[in-house]
């Protein structure tokens, strides 16, 4: 069976404006995400679709880059123009990138 090369970018590489949405869990969202993200988790996403902003790109990203992939895969179905964050919030906050708890204090990876 013939499987599309589902879009990826390294979090490094990922646009200090992008649409960055993190498919976690509460918990894992809370201890620690990315400043200006947009979470709704992996189970709720199919009802929550409406929440997306309008044109430009989506990041995906979840802790290593799985769950994350699975939601890109669905998105771009759904004519959504989608990407994976490759290796998730891990190589985010393994990057430098920022990461913030939900006081928006110094936060980390779950």
């Amino acid at each position: 069976m013939f499987h599309s090369q589902l879009p990826a970018v390294d979090a490094a590489a990922v646009p200090a404006d992008a649409t960055l949405l993190d498919v976690r869990e509460d918990d894992e969202w809370a201890a620690g995400h990315a400043k200006g993200a947009l979470h709704i988790p992996m189970g709720e996403v199919v009802g929550r679709l409406s929440e997306l902003p309008e044109g430009g790109t989506v990041h995906v990203v979840c802790r290593v880059g799985g769950r994350s992939a699975q939601v890109a895969q669905y998105l771009i179905a759904q004519g959504v123009d989608a990407v994976n964050v490759s290796g998730g919030m891990l190589d985010w906050e393994a990057a430098g990138r920022p990461v913030v708890d939900d006081s928006g204090a110094e936060g980390y990876v779950l």
